[in-house]
């Protein structure tokens, strides 16, 4: 159903609640236009206050002017082109804002975007990944529970995030930015930045002309050019600050931020830590299967002689008695099993899981 409400040029829409999602677009029109199931949605004007309430999906077309207030969103939520502030109290799903004002958030329980604001935002909650580019006004993010990736923002800057933090910035005189990291930021300036660096950290690592690294520091001042801005980095994990534009092109191993262009060259270490803990959890099954095998099979062999052994794990089906053929004798036997097993481990042809059911077989003797 579409319906269509005069409130004027600047009206001001509350929603109360949408079950689904939500796509709200400013226009140049005078006119709301609303479109949603009708028997799912309600609509009550008193001049210019209009409020909305829909238990399922909601599209909107409002005049650009229009002030938001928004209560609850069920779904995800996409809102573009509005001159007006927007307030949003909590939302389940993922939420996408481009070129609006000044936006405050009290929840966020998925992804944020935000690409182009004229005025400031504010997020109280965001409980996942978070990235925002091309801001006039300030930033403050009390709390971001993943990533943040952060590009061009002209205000000041206050974050604090669980995880990894991305920046590219061109610091401005008597601007503050602070951020704090439970792992590693990344921040990219221009060369000619003018700004006062306060950073703490596991490692940090100082990619400038002019400025020498020191590889045991984990807390430093550095002064760049006039220091006119103010830049204070606390990072759980390391610290890398660069002023070359392309310093890392792999921002696609790190979900949202490909399309912010932002990546993490140098920032390794952690994920192979990860890497190699794995790894090793991996090679001590495939050796504990092993000895088990090994075990299993000399009981196994001592029944061999009775007939016939086959053995299936998944698509693979082993037959250690060929039609035809003796079985060998007892030694021979016991290492053309674990030799053959062993093989299939070792060439991924079978995995730890299907070894336990391996064994198994093996110790039921079919």
């Amino acid at each position: 159903m579409s319906k269509n409400i005069s409130a004027g040029r600047t009206p001001k829409i509350m929603i109360e609640s949408i079950g689904g999602d939500l796509s709200l677009v400013g226009w140049e029109g005078d006119e709301i236009l609303l479109k949603a199931d009708e028997d799912e949605m309600r609509v009550n004007q008193d001049g210019e206050q209009v409020t909305i309430s829909c238990d399922d999906d909601l599209a909107l077309r409002v005049p650009k002017a229009a002030s938001i207030l928004i209560g609850h969103i069920g779904g995800d939520a996409s809102i573009r082109s509005l001159m007006g502030d927007i307030e949003l109290k909590e939302i389940s799903g993922d939420l996408s804002l481009r070129d609006v004002n000044s936006v405050s958030i009290e929840t966020v329980h998925a992804d944020f975007s935000l690409r182009g604001a004229r005025g400031h935002l504010f997020i109280k909650s965001a409980n996942s990944d978070v990235s925002i580019r091309d801001v006039d006004g300030n930033v403050t993010l009390e709390t971001v529970a993943d990533d943040l990736a952060l590009r061009d923002v002209r205000g000041n800057v206050s974050a604090k995030v669980a995880e990894d933090v991305v920046m590219y910035l061109t610091p401005q005189a008597g601007n503050t930015y602070s951020v704090t990291a439970g792992d590693d930021i990344l921040l990219v300036m221009p060369p000619k930045t003018n700004a006062t660096l306060t950073l703490n950290a596991d490692e940090i690592d100082i990619e400038w002309k002019g400025i020498e690294n020191d590889e045991e520091a984990t807390s430093r001042v550095v002064t760049l050019g006039d220091g006119s801005a103010s830049i204070t980095l606390n990072a759980g994990g390391d610290i890398r600050v660069s002023n070359q534009s392309d310093a890392g092109e792999s921002a696609e191993d790190f979900g949202n931020f490909a399309g912010i262009g932002m990546d993490w060259s140098g920032f390794g270490e952690r994920i192979s830590q990860r890497v190699n803990q794995a790894t090793q959890r991996a090679q001590r099954k495939v050796e504990e299967a092993a000895r088990r095998i090994e075990q299993k099979t000399r009981e196994v062999e001592r029944r061999a002689g009775r007939g016939k052994v086959a053995l299936e794990v998944g698509r693979w089906n082993w037959d250690f008695a060929p039609k035809g053929v003796p079985m060998p004798s007892k030694s021979q036997a016991s290492d053309e099993e674990r030799l053959a097993i062993l093989k299939m481990l070792q060439e991924k042809k079978i995995t730890a899981e299907e070894a336990e059911k391996l064994l198994a077989a093996l110790e039921g003797g079919s």
